[in-house]
């Protein structure tokens, strides 16, 4: 897969994805495998694992599975001796694996707040953490966590919104940490993007999520992948602690663009009455 197309920023880059099984996360394998990286395809569902690893092998790459479990940091423990054993070094980590509970704070369980956390949040601190000091020893590289605009605005599902934001600061606290050993570590904030994640989204939700980005429509995992490979790759060797939104504009556009596009829906209405 380094031979399809011209770029091999990534070539002689090692790289761990959680969550890599499907949607955006094995968009973001192939994505860095076209650009030359060796993948660790990490994910807690076996057979889509292993299927999106025969693909990239498939297409010419270089990837394997390794079943991992980001909430249980004995999960991470094997996965990374089974990772160094397969590849020998590890070189960027990009912790994009994430639930969502769907439920407002009224009605939302201990148990569903606890996993969310644990998947969102607790997973990258487990990974970043014991990834690190492999990063550094490898001479250096990037971790690249996948948060949401989730995490720069308030967000029906509080569970997921507090992740983000939590992942935020995660991700700021780690570059400061980790600065000294060549470790760079920033954020991707998605707004909608068009994976099967969004087919659990209840009614409207989609349709209200189209009319409030400025450029009208949702990210492909392919243009997320191409920021990951870019913070991932030397041509981003000067930057760490940064966020990076991939948004449409939704963020920058604040309640401006929400309230023209209520204005507009509101004066169609008044128009038909």
């Amino acid at each position: 897969m380094s031979g399809a197309g011209n770029d091999t920023r990534l070539v002689g880059k090692v790289m761990a994805v959680t969550g890599a099984a499907r949607g955006l996360g094995a968009e973001i394998a192939r994505h860095c495998a076209r650009a030359g990286a060796r993948l660790a395809v990490c994910d807690i569902a076996r057979e889509d694992g292993q299927r999106t690893a025969a693909e990239i092998v498939r297409a010419g790459g270089d990837a394997r599975y390794f079943e991992l479990d980001v909430a249980d940091e004995g999960a991470w423990q094997r996965a990374l001796v089974e990772l160094k054993d397969a590849f020998g070094a590890l070189h960027v980590l990009v912790n994009n694996a994430g639930i969502i509970a769907r439920s407002p704070l009224a009605t939302l369980s201990v148990a569903d707040w606890r996993r969310v956390i644990e998947i969102n949040l607790t997973g990258p601190f487990i990974g970043t953490k014991l990834t690190a000091p492999l990063i550094r020893d490898a001479g250096g590289g990037s971790i690249i966590n996948i948060s949401s605009v989730a995490g720069f605005a308030g967000h029906p599902d509080c569970a997921y919104g507090a992740s983000k934001w939590g992942l935020r600061g995660l991700t700021k606290s780690a570059a400061l940490n980790f600065a000294g050993w060549g470790v760079r570590v920033n954020s991707v904030h998605p707004s909608m993007v068009l994976t099967p994640f969004q087919d659990t989204a209840p009614p409207g939700y989609i349709d209200a999520a189209y009319a409030a980005i400025p450029l009208g429509r949702p990210a492909t995992p392919e243009e997320v992948a191409r920021v990951v490979v870019f913070l991932a790759s030397d041509d981003a060797a000067f930057m760490t602690g940064s966020e990076v939104l991939v948004d449409g504009g939704l963020i920058a556009a604040g309640t401006a663009h929400m309230h023209a596009q209520m204005q507009k829906m509101l004066a169609e209405k008044h128009a038909k009455d």
